[in-house]
């Protein structure tokens, strides 16, 4: 009873994946790339890229359902151990870098909760810039986040409802108010709603194919992560049921709140007067527009100016709440399910013996903590580096662009190889023929390929040849450096035995 009590249940490992997921901002940035057009390109990536992806994922996930080893394991028993080797290495370089980048926007966050917006330009601790003020704060918040994670996957359930359920909170809640100001006003929009608002965007930027290609590129990889999942899979109840529904689920309710709150934003913002204004990007978007819904729903319901400002700025304090716990919920999953999917899926002999160790909690933790200073040490440098960090770090972020993709080539393309592997014990099955798994994975691969082509090549329009190749070289070079390790520590573990028997 005591462990079925620890293990994670259907509502827990929906809150998991939504909280790892879905980005309430991503609908915003959406509205503020392409307005109401970008409804069609969300629509179209759920069902080129998300719907056909989550179903092969609780196929592998409910047949592999007691391996520890996530993804890993799933391509090694799809495939071949090399090609899960090479495959899981590229992710996790990908997700360690992505835990570099995600402290400096979970302080913008704690900067918005704080003071309604970002000031962190301006954080000084004794005599330190501003840049190493963060760094310091940043290796900090790494060793807290690693310290609870270590402590077992309850924990990261625990923190991962709480961050799904304020996201969940500022999803739902967005609309709801959106829907307020709708009635309030009489059914009137900000922003028109009507054929060419729905088929052309707004925004001077996205006016030219190219451009809209890149944007279909940013709405498939907003539904990017569903893998990261997997890791946490042998600690979920029933997993060969509850995997698959929790997939499901979440992949319905993020396509809806996406589309639905894409359409909410054009209730209260006019895109030319609220967003065509200077100084308005994507990094700020998101209060600008929560902002701006507070002051007109103020408005409607007959509140002062200082009235609108308070309603205003206690929306945007919630809402910098919500991204402040949906970025701890998702950092620990993502310092604990990446390694552990690395580490508990290959050869042991292929690492040192103590990455391998799981303390009391099942955890790999000296292989996590291995993992928090290299996170760390990235960002000391970055930080008080100087100019030459600086370019470092933009390096590293041009490398993750597609190295954090690039494995779903590794995933789908090995589904076809998995659905003609006979002996596995398949509890959950949504695609009933090879011939239809076969070519839904041909056609989600090919749209992934082109999404990772394109992003590669997209600075070549604007002459950024630095950028391009940096984008291209990332997953290369990780999985050049995997391959050339998988095989020295075949080769000396060949070795090795052939000692042994003579």
């Amino acid at each position: 009873m005591e462990e079925n009590k620890s293990k994670i249940k259907l509502a827990s490992l929906v809150l998991l994946i939504f909280s790892s997921i879905f980005g309430f901002n991503n609908s915003i940035n959406a509205y503020y790339q392409m307005g109401y057009y970008s409804i069609i390109w969300y629509l179209v990536s759920a069902l080129l890229f998300f719907l056909p992806s989550a179903m092969i994922f609780a196929e592998y996930g409910s047949t592999f359902k007691g391996a520890k080893g996530g993804i890993y394991s799933w391509l090694k028993g799809s495939v071949s151990d090399q090609t899960a080797f090479v495959g899981t290495f590229i992710w996790l370089a990908a997700w360690v870098i992505w835990l570099v980048s995600s402290t400096q926007f979970f302080f913008v966050s704690v900067s918005t909760l704080i003071f309604g917006h970002d000031t962190t330009t301006s954080w000084h601790l004794g005599g330190l810039s501003s840049t190493q003020t963060l760094g310091i704060m940043e290796i900090v918040f790494m060793v807290i986040v690693t310290f609870f994670a270590v402590k077992g996957v309850d924990k990261i359930s625990f923190i991962s409802n709480i961050g799904g359920i304020f996201t969940l909170a500022i999803a739902i809640g967005f609309p709801v108010l959106s829907l307020l100001v709708f009635f309030l006003n009489h059914g009137q929009l900000a922003q028109p709603l009507n054929v060419t608002t729905l088929t052309h965007s707004p925004n001077p930027a996205f006016q030219t194919p190219v451009a809209t290609i890149s944007f279909m590129i940013y709405a498939l990889f907003a539904y990017g992560g569903l893998e990261t999942s997997a890791g946490v899979i042998d600690s979920v109840d029933k997993p060969e049921k509850t995997f698959p529904r929790a997939l499901i689920i979440a992949m319905v309710v993020m396509t809806t709140l996406y589309a639905l709150n894409i359409l909410m934003c054009g209730v209260s913002a006019n895109w030319a007067s609220k967003l065509g204004a200077k100084g308005v990007n994507l990094g700020n978007v998101e209060y600008v527009l929560i902002n701006n819904l507070g002051y007109v729903l103020g408005q409607k319901i007959g509140l002062s100016v200082a009235g609108c400002q308070t309603l205003s700025s206690v929306i945007s304090h919630f809402a910098g709440l919500a991204d402040v716990l949906s970025g701890i919920a998702a950092a620990i999953l993502m310092v604990y399910s990446p390694i552990k999917s690395f580490v508990m899926g290959c050869d042991p002999d292929f690492l040192p013996k103590k990455m391998t160790q799981l303390n009391k909690h099942g955890m790999p933790e000296k292989a996590m903590w291995v993992q928090a200073l290299i996170v760390s040490v990235i960002i000391f440098f970055i930080s008080f580096g100087g100019s030459a960090a600086g370019e470092f770090y933009t390096i590293l972020m041009d490398m993750m662009n597609v190295s954090s993709t690039a494995p779903y080539l590794f995933l789908i393309g090995a589904f076809p190889f998995f659905k003609k592997k006979e002996g596995l014990n398949r509890p959950f099955v949504f695609f009933k023929s090879n011939k239809t798994a076969t070519v839904v994975s041909l056609v989600t691969w090919i749209v992934v390929a082109i999404g990772i082509i394109f992003t590669c090549i997209e600075p070549l329009f604007t002459g950024d040849i630095k950028t391009a190749f940096w984008t291209a070289i990332g997953p290369v070079l990780f999985g050049v450096v995997a391959l050339v390790y998988f095989q020295w520590k075949t080769k000396q573990s060949l070795a090795d035995d052939s000692i042994v028997e003579e």
